[in-house]
């Protein structure tokens, strides 16, 4: 096991650095935002600039190291991450941030494409679902000890960003250091989003809903805990419980989808969701002590919020032909890429007029749209009988999947991921 992971280390340490950065980044932002006196509406563009810089990083990037290399790419758009995360402390303006989140969105894409094709070039069939599974775990350890980095210093200040910019900076040198031969070109985004409507309309309209959640929640959680009077250990604690749940909830919830229709599950799960965000938009959140009940409150929701998204990518590959793996769970990327930047800019508006418990509320509504359009669905098209499933595949939760993320899933084998790649 050991022996198949460390010549992947200098990989794993670049991903690293970049999650920490990122998690950082994710939350300094709004909470230093709302300390300026942004608006609800700015911050949600906020989260949809980042999202359509992501969006279009998936596309372009690819193009970019065909040409470049991949080593080349990767310290550009690492050293641009750095870049960017030293002008939101010099130059602390709405629309200039929604700028610069959109090129931070397109380098972080990009990023995860190099660094998932690297992976992807050095594991076999037999050893895939070993690093599959470190490489998710390094994502979300370093995603949560970034959010963390919040309480070293004080978010008015420009200490957060040039530890920000640090990291991204460290993350260049280990794959630049690397005697590692470049891997293939990265996957081209191939959609097919006729196709996947056509075979599968509930996973098509539920990725897209998923995002709509998850720019939501991304977006708003440090700027609920800002407005509620939380310290920013609190905010800390608030956004990376959401994500114990998640990691919690996952597995089980997959596992489960794998001995029923995957449709049911999502019905639960949703409907679970939507009651935990009813709730919460009626709780009244004491800033300085949020307590335990809260808290379990957030790990329960962040339970139904995350681990959705894989049960549609799995829902979706049951109804596609297994060498369209790949293809498939990029058209999902694609919605689901359009819902986070809905999700934001809707909820912005919603929580200017109501407040900042009307994040919630925008959660419940998203998860019981969720609930009732996958409900029509069964009740249109029942599963058929004979129908060849995979088996469900935890997936990264801390960072947005990438067209390389599928094909580093186990669910692609080398064979397909290579015939795709073509």
């Amino acid at each position: 096991m050991i022996k198949n992971l460390l010549p992947m280390a200098a990989l794993f340490l670049s991903t690293g650095f970049l999650m920490a950065g990122g998690g950082m980044q994710n939350i300094l932002l709004p909470v230093r935002g709302q300390l300026d006196g942004f608006s609800s509406s700015q911050i949600g563009l906020l989260g949809a600039g980042w999202a359509i810089g992501f969006t279009l990083g998936c596309i372009v990037v690819p193009r970019l190291v065909r040409r470049v290399g991949h080593v080349r790419c990767f310290s550009v758009l690492a050293s641009l991450l750095a870049t960017v995360m030293l002008l939101y402390g010099l130059y602390v303006d709405a629309q200039f941030w929604i700028i610069l989140r959109a090129v931070a969105g397109l380098c972080f894409a990009g990023s995860y494409m190099i660094i998932e094709s690297w992976l992807n070039e050095k594991i076999t069939n037999e050893t895939r679902g070993a690093i599959f599974s470190t490489y998710m775990i390094i994502t979300q350890l370093s995603m949560l000890g970034g959010q963390y980095m919040l309480v070293v210093a004080d978010p008015e200040g420009q200490t957060l960003f040039m530890v920000g910019a640090i990291l991204f900076a460290l993350a260049v040198l280990p794959t630049a250091l690397s005697r590692a031969q470049s891997p293939a070109p990265l996957t081209q985004v191939s959609l097919d989003l006729k196709g996947l409507y056509v075979n599968s309309p509930a996973a098509a309209v539920g990725a897209t809903i998923c995002g709509t959640i998850t720019g939501t929640w991304t977006s708003f959680a440090p700027v609920f805990g800002a407005q509620s009077g939380m310290s920013l250990t609190d905010i800390a604690n608030l956004v990376a419980f959401a994500m114990i749940g998640s990691i919690i909830f996952q597995y089980p919830m997959g596992r489960l989808s794998d001995f029923m229709d995957r449709r049911y599950v999502l019905i639960g799960a949703a409907l679970c969701g939507a009651t935990l965000g009813f709730v919460a938009s009626q709780i009244t959140v004491d800033g300085a002590n949020p307590g335990i009940v809260f808290y379990a409150l957030m790990v329960a929701l962040g339970g139904f919020i995350y681990p959705l998204y894989a049960v549609i990518v799995a829902h979706a590959n049951d109804y596609a032909d297994s060498e369209d793996f790949v293809k498939t769970s990029s058209s999902l990327l694609i919605l689901y890429g359009v819902g986070t930047m809905i999700g934001p800019m809707v909820t912005g508006n919603v929580i200017g007029i109501y407040g900042p418990n009307a994040m919630f509320t925008v959660i419940g509504v998203a998860h019981l749209c969720l609930a009732g359009y996958v409900g029509y669905r069964v009740i249109v098209r029942p599963r058929p009988r004979n129908i060849d499933t995979l088996d469900f595949q935890a997936g990264p939760l801390a960072k947005p999947q990438t067209p390389e993320s599928y094909a580093l899933d186990p669910r692609a084998d080398s064979e397909t991921y290579a015939a795709e790649n073509e």
